[in-house]
């Protein structure tokens, strides 16, 4: 196991991330849609809220531990479902859940992974959740549900905001696909990226594992955006989501809520967690960050008397980020670029790290703010001022 203490934070892991991986997918990871704007604001308005400090209190016995969805997590963190991830790193999904389950928390894997379902049943012993999109192809999308029920997949994690595809300009100059087409550009950059070269050749798992020979007719998917454009339902609905939880008869989990409005009908569709999300600034670009929608989305779930759970992604990129979101009424939280960082970097071993260092940072900051159990966190750890016009006062 590689000594990476002196690895600090999550920058450093994206410092080396920029160097190893070849430029098109850590583009596709460290871009956004259109200005980016929303993008940025995802991890700006973390900035801006400042937390109080408080001493002279018993700071021993500390613990982050807590449940997502009734299932015990060292802390309130998952990792989140994210396309290409094998891209980063050979077999990438695989070396990402194995850390996770080591860690201790849980692990999403995306329908649009390079490693397949099968693929990470086989190389973990605990259940890790599914994210399913939603296609066109009705036999397609029932053998995936079907798929990650044999795998013993313990949550279906149904993405709401990827009816459409949001337009990266970063993705489209590159020519993103998987594999890399073998263009001249492409060749040139795969020539200063040894170590990325040498793991890929150590693996066959090089495109869409979970579409590539499951779905009619696709034998080869080496462009996303002219399979997804294909495939991705645009008429999808909240009348889709019961016939969903239906057909997956366990826990449920909607995630790219940013409005009250839709996260009352996510509480009422009987989901079992809703995740605050605007894809991390992929999707539509001008809208609020992840982190401003919060308390009036928890506000309108309390309203309703439910008992779905809120968590947040976008934007998460320290422990001080999962402590804050906390202390505005999040359940949990969900990383993406976080881990691909560490993943892209060293691999197993830099997921690990980065899991290690956003617990060191939650832990320490939940002390110096006067409290030993993550479950304890409110607002009153915040300084006034700094989070309240974050708010837009729901309803």
């Amino acid at each position: 196991m590689k000594n990476l203490e002196k690895v600090t934070d999550i920058e450093d892991l994206r410092q080396v991330a920029e160097r190893k991986v070849p430029r098109m997918f850590y583009d596709y990871v460290d871009s956004g849609s259109w200005t980016e704007t929303t993008y940025r604001n995802n991890e700006s308005d973390f900035d801006r809220i400042k937390l109080r400090q408080r001493v002279l209190v018993n700071m021993e016995n500390r613990s982050l531990e807590t449940t997502m969805i009734g299932e015990r997590v060292k802390m309130p963190v998952a990792i989140a479902p994210t396309g290409f991830t094998g891209m980063m790193w050979a077999d990438g999904e695989i070396k990402a859940a194995q850390a996770a389950e080591k860690f201790g928390v849980p692990f999403s894997l995306s329908t649009m992974s390079i490693c397949s379902i099968e693929d990470i049943a086989a190389h973990t012993s605990k259940p890790f959740w599914f994210q399913l999109y939603v296609m066109r192809d009705q036999a397609f999308m029932a053998n995936l549900i079907r798929r990650a029920k044999e795998a013993n997949c313990s949550a279906l994690i149904l993405t709401a905001d990827l009816q459409v595809l949001g337009q990266r300009h970063k993705d489209i100059k590159n020519g993103l696909s998987a594999p890399p087409k073998p263009t001249l550009t492409n060749i040139l950059n795969l020539m200063t990226k040894p170590e990325w070269c040498l793991n890929m050749l150590g693996t066959k798992r090089r495109t869409f594992g979970n579409i590539v020979g499951h779905a009619k007719d696709v034998e080869d998917l080496s462009s996303l955006s002219a399979w997804t454009a294909e495939q991705f339902d645009p008429a999808l609905s909240w009348d889709d989501v019961a016939r969903i939880k239906d057909m997956w008869d366990g826990k449920l989990i909607i995630k790219g809520i940013m409005e009250p409005e839709d996260a009352i009908m996510a509480a009422r569709s009987g989901a079992d967690a809703l995740v605050v999300s605007n894809h991390g600034g992929r999707q539509l670009d001008g809208a609020l960050s992840s982190i401003s929608a919060l308390a009036d989305i928890v506000q309108a779930v309390q309203a309703e008397n439910s008992n779905i759970e809120v968590w947040l992604d976008s934007g998460v990129r320290s422990g001080q980020d999962v402590l804050k979101a906390l202390s505005l009424g999040a359940k949990g939280t969900m990383i993406g670029r976080a881990f691909l960082y560490g993943l892209g970097a060293y691999g197993e071993d830099g997921v690990r790290r980065a899991l290690e260092i956003i617990y060191k940072e939650c832990d320490i900051s939940m002390a110096f703010c006067g409290h030993t159990d993550i479950n304890t966190v409110t607002d009153n750890i915040l300084v006034k001022g700094t989070y309240e016009n974050l708010k837009t006062n729901y309803p």
